[in-house]
């Protein structure tokens, strides 16, 4: 009998306090996970922090005016942005997000050089992730995106968007830890989102919150990796297909954060195209 009860006893907590787990995490899961994006499951690995050579040495000073601002968030709190002003008063918008690094000088020049290529007709805001913090070890940029919470960055893009306002035409476009950011940023913007580009970050899995996506995306892949594999980027255009969604997307011979330049394993040639394909892409979307 009293065997019987510890069984029950033993059985029930068990159940109680069985751990959740993180759908997005593809098939690797990690007892920490507290971000809602598919690439923590797998930021403690080794392999994962070696697929990101530390970025050389890098200075950028921005000629457009380019300005540290800070947005009020929907927690109460505030975040800063590097934001480049359009030459003219518009609505247009281009939110960049970060890799896992950070926002750091390459992130600021790309969001200017992405200004330029729009002719100055779109306002670019980087948005910060990391509350100031930029990393310079591997180890320090897993623990930044590892515990980014996924209530504060819902707060910080939502944030962003109201900064916008209401009649903003928001695009987005973001790398690595960013790319998936960029994803969930255009869910969050609703009608106000006019296009989404994503470099090797990893998609939403939700068919149903897909189905609530008003834009069409622009995927950007790295075919020799595992994390965002080339199936993991094919169930993704599946799942866009049953959204009834618009994905157009190219899987590159190159490696996981190919297209930073002060990265050792930066592609110029898979760069040069990818970023072709992206400022096209972003230019219709703005009508430009």
């Amino acid at each position: 009998m009293y065997k019987f009860i510890f069984v029950f006893l033993v059985s029930l907590l068990s159940t109680v306090f069985k751990p959740s787990v993180n759908n997005d995490s593809a098939d690797i899961t990690l007892c920490h996970a507290p971000m809602a994006d598919g690439m923590v499951a797998f930021v403690n690995q080794k392999e994962f922090q070696m697929a990101h050579p530390i970025p050389g040495a890098f200075l950028f000073k921005s000629l457009a005016g380019g300005e540290m601002i800070s947005i009020n968030t929907t927690d109460g709190q505030t975040a800063q942005a590097f934001l480049i002003k359009a030459k003219k008063k518009t609505n247009n918008y281009l939110f960049v997000y970060q890799e896992w690094w950070g926002l750091n000088d390459h992130i600021k020049a790309k969001a200017e050089e992405y200004y330029n290529e729009l002719g100055g007709n779109v306002n670019v805001l980087a948005i910060d992730m990391y509350e100031g913090k930029v990393a310079t070890t591997r180890e320090e940029a897993g623990k930044l995106m590892g515990g980014a919470k996924p209530e504060r960055l819902e707060a910080i893009m939502t944030g962003a968007s109201n900064y916008a306002g209401e009649k903003a035409k928001i695009a987005s476009v973001g790398w690595c830890f960013g790319g998936g950011l960029s994803l969930k940023s255009a869910l969050i913007e609703g009608q106000k989102a006019v296009g989404c580009v994503i470099y090797y970050g990893m998609p939403v899995k939700d068919v149903e919150k897909l189905k609530t996506l008003q834009c069409d995306v622009l995927g950007i892949f790295a075919g020799r990796e595992k994390w965002i594999s080339p199936e993991v980027v094919k169930e993704f255009d599946a799942n866009m297909k049953t959204a009834g969604k618009s994905l157009n997307y190219k899987i590159f011979d190159a490696e996981h954060g190919f297209s930073n330049p002060s990265n050792p394993i930066y592609d110029k040639t898979a760069t040069a195209e990818a970023y072709a394909m992206s400022s096209s892409y972003l230019k219709k979307a703005f009508g430009i």
